[in-house]
């Protein structure tokens, strides 16, 4: 009997230690589980709640960066500027940055030009990087894009650089020739040549001026604000009117046809304005005894039809290389022949932007000797696109025949001409 009390006792003493050791194993166990391993810091980053929600709406690139460099999490415009690569920051100027924060928890920012991503062009991607901790294991890293604000304020500072000039000149002379007049008092035909000459630049400054104000309206005003549909001919009848005393100075021909009863939808001022100066240089760098014919024409277009109004000269043309600046600000083909005409090298940019602003482009065809095209293309008004009138088969295969890129000048239909001696 003793002998089986003994044998149970120590069974039950036996079950007692074993289920403590067991015990004692699936605490360990679990604690282990709960426990950060080095993988885990690496391979598993978790971000701060709400972080992800505000990375997500930042207008900024944002990347994430963990212990180890890796990328935790990136915006798209991250990978679109090319910053992020293979999981990694491939920008090692931001990731000296990151790795200085991660160790001493200083907030850094610095501006960068970077190589775009595959384009061959040379001009470099401006940004701004700013890096901040974000907990105690994670980095931050926020890019602005500062490209087009530098591009921005380089138009700006060329802006301002060549109005500076431009007024100067004038100002200039007023200044000069108004000394002229008084030292020549007792000269009455000297008196009256100084005050010719200032009434030129008096006139001069005057148009520069009203460009001016006509640029900064045509930049900062809504033309749809106070839109309306407008006859064509009618603006073609306001530019011919605007030239006709110079077209006759100079026995230059104007013609206009085309297409009756065309209508576009827009701000009848700023349309008046850039037509009026597409025609008025044609006018101005024709030779004498030339014709400038003016053409308008409806041409479909997928989105719907658009008018084109074409203006032709037959005046000295312009280069290749001119081409492409003829719309900046204050550029002239020929600065002295702008000087003679009074030109201020903004009536092409007014012409640009108006047609931008109602939704249409201007294009030019041009050969050295031969004359050039400016098209005006605008939309057509939703009003009258139901209304064909003068768009019969001769009129159609005529406009259809001529067209701004030829080799010949774009010749005006000869409908319902108007022509100055």
């Amino acid at each position: 009997m003793d002998v089986n009390a003994a044998v149970a006792a120590a069974a039950a003493i036996a079950g007692v230690c074993t289920g403590v050791i067991a015990m004692l194993a699936f605490r360990w166990s679990e604690r282990d589980q709960k426990r950060p391993t080095r993988t885990s810091l690496h391979t598993d980053p978790v971000l701060p709640p709400g972080v992800d929600t505000v990375l997500s709406v930042l207008r900024s690139s944002a990347v994430v960066l963990d212990e180890a460099d890796s990328v935790v999490k990136a915006s798209s415009a991250a990978y679109a500027l090319g910053l992020v690569r293979g999981g990694k920051l491939a920008v090692e100027p931001m990731l000296q940055m990151a790795r200085d924060t991660r160790r001493d928890g200083e907030i850094r920012q610095v501006e960068l030009d970077l190589p775009r991503r595959g384009t061959g062009r040379g001009d470099a991607l401006a940004v701004s990087a700013r890096v901040a901790p974000l907990g105690s294991r994670l980095v931050l890293l926020l890019v602005e894009d500062l490209t087009e604000a530098r591009r921005i304020e380089a138009v700006r500072r060329d802006f301002v650089a060549n109005v500076s000039h431009e007024l100067k000149t004038p100002v200039g002379a007023l200044s000069l020739l108004s000394e002229a007049v008084m030292d020549a008092a007792d000269d009455p035909e000297a008196v009256e040549r100084f005050a010719g000459r200032m009434q030129n630049e008096a006139t001069r400054l005057t148009n520069l001026v009203q460009e001016l104000i006509d640029l900064s309206r045509v930049q900062n005003d809504d033309p749809l604000e106070d839109a309306e549909p407008v006859r064509v001919d009618e603006l073609v009848g306001e530019a011919i009117d605007r030239c006709r005393h110079q077209a006759g100075t100079k026995q230059i021909t104007m013609a206009a046809g085309g297409t009756a009863d065309l209508r576009v939808w827009g701000n009848r001022g700023q349309l008046a304005a850039a037509l009026g100066n597409l025609v008025e240089n044609a006018v101005n760098y024709s030779p004498a005894r030339t014709r400038v014919g003016i053409a308008a024409r409806r041409v479909s277009a997928p989105g719907g039809d658009l008018i084109e109004v074409a203006v032709t000269d037959q005046g000295i043309g312009i280069s290749d290389k001119d081409k492409e600046r003829i719309f900046e600000r204050f550029y002239r083909v020929d600065p002295a022949r702008s000087r003679a005409t009074g030109g201020t090298g903004l009536g092409l940019a007014i012409v640009k932007h108006v047609a931008a602003s109602h939704g249409g482009e201007v294009t030019v065809w041009s050969s050295e000797g031969q004359g050039s095209t400016f098209t005006l293309r605008l939309p057509e008004a939703a009003a009258t696109r139901e209304r064909r009138v003068g768009t019969g088969p001769a009129a159609h295969d005529a406009h259809q025949g001529a067209r701004p890129d030829d080799t010949t000048a774009y010749e005006p239909i000869p409908a319902a001409p108007e022509v100055l001696p």
